[in-house]
């Protein structure tokens, strides 16, 4: 038996503004401009958005998605130029990684990740 992951779909009452942040992100285009569903595409793995009026008005997060970057130092300087709220600047974690937490416009935290050489 094989189980691969397809996609991950974040449900938000704004789809638009959503895309947006995640279009800017990727730096790629969703599928379409649709107000109730748009999906990117990266490697074979989905990333949608759905409106969905009975999500969460507290913010609580459910999810945690991550984006490995070539330098997540030079992905921190593009995406404040883009005045995305940095949660956590660039740190170089035990496990091996340098990580950056960013905020989309829902408040779902957002990993940026770049791994570090050598042993863990």
């Amino acid at each position: 038996m094989s189980v691969e992951l397809a996609e991950v779909c974040f449900l938000t009452r704004d789809v638009r503004r959503l895309a947006a942040f995640y279009r800017d992100l990727l730096g790629t285009l969703s599928d379409s401009d649709d107000p109730v569903h748009q999906t990117f595409e990266q490697h074979g793995l989905q990333l949608s958005i759905q409106q969905d009026d009975s999500t969460d008005p507290e913010g609580r997060q459910r999810l945690v998605v991550a984006f490995a970057v070539d330098d997540v130092d030079a992905e921190h300087e593009r995406l404040l130029g883009l005045g995305v709220q940095v949660l956590e600047p660039p740190t170089a974690r035990p496990w091996g990684a340098r990580n950056l937490v960013v905020a989309d416009p829902d408040g779902n935290r957002v990993y940026l990740r770049t791994l570090l050489p050598g042993p863990v």
